[in-house]
């Protein structure tokens, strides 16, 4: 694999495990309002967050999925 190939895919993966990252730090700030809501109940909200972080956390798991399938492309690039 030629170097300009492999930097882009390297950048690629990088990328990628930003977006995993940031979708992580949602979820976090998520539950942070989620346990602020045992103080301050609002049915609504918390039925709100609820959804918001089922949807983070399916994000997380389809990046992961993504990063996974790319670094086996990765993977095989390199051996080419």
């Amino acid at each position: 694999m030629d170097q300009s190939k492999y930097d882009q895919m390297q950048g690629m993966l990088n990328k990628l495990e930003d977006i995993k990252n940031s979708q992580k730090s949602i979820i976090d700030k998520i539950n942070h309002v989620i346990t602020d809501l045992f103080q301050h109940p609002d049915k609504d909200l918390e039925k709100a967050m609820e959804g918001a972080h089922e949807r983070a956390s399916e994000n997380v798991e389809k990046i992961r999925e993504a990063i996974n399938e790319y670094e086996i492309k990765f993977n095989k690039a390199q051996q080419s």
